[in-house]
């Protein structure tokens, strides 16, 4: 993986915390997946219990980009962030 996209990934994530405003919970969760695909593949893990709300949204969202590569998450990670404005 180049350096130039892990290191724009890793600025992306401290700029998304940087944000004038709160993203909406679909973006929040967007993010959230992009993100764990991006630094880990694909997921992995038990997923979290019926009334784990919050665990089971973040769990399905990282889920549903299964065989999305590293990279290609890293650079989708990257625009969304940008258009967010960070």
């Amino acid at each position: 993986m180049p350096d130039d996209l892990q290191s724009q990934f890793e600025q992306a994530s401290l700029d998304i915390t940087r944000l004038g405003h709160r993203p909406d919970n679909d973006t929040l969760l967007r993010l959230y997946a992009l993100y764990k695909q991006g630094a880990e593949g694909d997921v992995h893990g038990r997923k979290p219990g019926f009334f784990d709300f919050v665990g089971t949204a973040k769990y399905e969202a990282w889920a549903r980009l299964t065989g999305t590569t590293r990279e290609q998450a890293m650079r989708d990670y990257i625009k969304l962030v940008r258009d967010l404005g960070g």
